[in-house]
């Protein structure tokens, strides 16, 4: 077994310098490549080629080495023969090159007698010295700080890991190519934001210096986007960055993104079918298949996904009438008086609020394969449209998979007296303590008395989704680099 000793920061500084000593440059700007390490096993026998990656694997036989060099996205094996390299070139490389050096080769394609590819050297070049070794390769990253502040080690030496970031890429140019084939077009609407708009969040808070203003960090681009809809626009859409200062959980993060789009002449109904339809599409293109085992739990995206009524699936899985308790005095009190949620904590939740909090504990996680939660009430859905036969209700639905809320949608509500008062009574909850309620959008609001076209609006957590299709149990494993204290 190695000595631990033997691989010190100064070992290794004194072994970059044997480098150097041999003529190499130290840390060069360059390295012409003409191929990636994923072609070697596309290349024909024989064919020369130059590649550049790191060191992941040394396995030394006498005057033969075998060497795996990689990246994030693939691994490639090279052969280092001592009676094909120039003089002291092998024992250059076995003496002073470790685990996570980088070095570009060129030689050629050549198939062992166990039937690997491999690139035969005939130059190496030292291009990057690691410093520090990297995390065993059988065992990985220990620590749980470190995993987090450290992800690159995770992705430079773990498939698995560097699966993920790659999936999170294929995800959103799944989706943004799906979009554009239906004729979205994407809009960028402001990060930085006078004052919360979009969804029911609490909001992180900052001050904009040159203005000398205090604003928020967006919670959700959709009076934004519903701008554009105003300026003529009938499809928008757009994967933002949104900031929500709540609390963190296995599907929740402070920070995230958010796939929102926005339709003209589109109801919810519209949304129901386009969503099914384009997110069947999407896992197979990411995944491949359209069954995946996400926490040792089989979801099943085939066939034609159900809806369940909001009030319903309360009073299936409650045993509590929403709509008998139209108060909140009153629903409050019964939610009390059967112990089916703090009363510290919903203290000072408004109607829709706590209807939702009901939801979430008492409905939501029974709800494994993908399924249409519909009929919301109107408290729960300030920007939503009301529906036409119930006006306790508006025109919305939740696509809830593995008991989590990963997409949200609506038809909008374009009629700015109506949607003026609905500020209204968000304002008032959050006077009375509400943190997630809205306050009223003076900005939106004369934009919506221009006109507004009948529309449909849509968003979906990346991360949330992202997850259910890595079998990542916890949000934050989708995310490359997340806050940490």
């Amino acid at each position: 077994m190695k000595n631990p000793t033997e691989d010190t920061t100064e070992v290794r500084i004194n072994k970059m310098q044997n480098l150097l000593n041999s003529g190499l440059t130290a840390y060069p700007d360059r390295y012409e490549c003409t191929h990636t390490i994923g072609q070697i096993k596309e290349l024909e026998e024989g064919t020369t080629a130059s590649m550049a990656g790191r060191v992941l694997s040394i396995r030394r036989f006498g005057k033969l080495m075998f060497v795996t060099i990689g990246n994030a996205m693939n691994r490639g094996q090279i052969s280092l023969k001592k009676n094909e390299l120039a003089e002291d070139s092998f024992t250059l490389f076995m003496n002073s090159i470790d685990l996570g050096d980088f070095i570009g080769v060129h030689g050629q394609r050549y198939t062992t007698q166990k039937g690997e590819p491999t690139l035969g050297v005939q130059h190496w070049t030292f291009l990057s010295k690691s410093l520090r070794p990297l995390p065993d390769k059988y065992h990985g990253i220990k620590d749980s700080e470190a995993k987090l502040k450290q992800r690159y080690l995770s992705t430079c030496t773990d498939n698995k890991v560097a699966d993920i970031y790659i999936k999170r890429a294929k995800l959103k140019q799944v989706l943004r190519a799906f979009l554009e084939e239906h004729s979205f077009i994407e809009v960028d609407t402001p990060a930085i934001q006078i004052q919360k708009s979009g969804a029911l969040a609490r909001s992180f808070k900052t001050h904009h210096n040159a203005l000398d203003i205090d604003a928020e960090l967006r919670i959700a681009p959709e009076t934004y986007l519903k701008r554009a809809l105003v300026g003529g626009f009938d499809r928008v859409y757009e994967i933002a960055t949104c900031f929500r200062n709540e609390g963190m959980s296995l599907a929740h993060w402070p920070e995230f993104h958010m796939l929102e789009f926005y339709a003209a002449y589109w109801n919810f109904e519209d949304l129901i079918t386009f969503t099914e339809t384009m997110l069947k599409h999407v896992i197979k293109a990411v995944v491949g298949n359209s069954l995946i085992n996400y926490q040792e739990q089989d979801i099943d995206f085939s066939g034609d996904w159900p809806r369940l009524s909001f009030r319903e699936l309360l009073l299936e899985k409650a045993e509590l009438d929403i709509n008998a308790f139209p108060t909140i005095e009153g629903l409050r009190a019964e939610i009390i008086s059967r112990n089916l949620l703090d009363a510290k904590t919903i203290a000072n939740l408004g109607r829709g609020s706590l209807i939702d909090e009901l939801y979430k504990k008492t409905a939501r996680p029974s709800i494994i394969n993908p399924t249409f939660l519909v009929g919301h009430p109107i408290e729960l859905s300030p920007l939503a449209r009301t529906n036409d036969t119930d006006d306790s209700i508006v025109d919305r639905f939740q696509l809830v998979i593995n008991g989590w809320e990963v997409v949200n949608a609506y038809s909008e509500l374009a009629d700015p007296i109506e949607q003026r008062k609905r500020f209204e009574i968000q304002a008032a909850a959050a006077q009375d303590g509400d943190e997630n309620a809205l306050e009223i959008d003076e900005d939106f609001l004369l934009a919506l008395e221009h006109g507004m076209p009948p529309a449909a609006g849509w968003g979906m957590g990346i991360e949330r989704m992202l997850a259910l299709l890595t079998d990542s149990p916890n949000i934050k494993d989708t995310i490359m680099f997340p806050i940490h204290r």
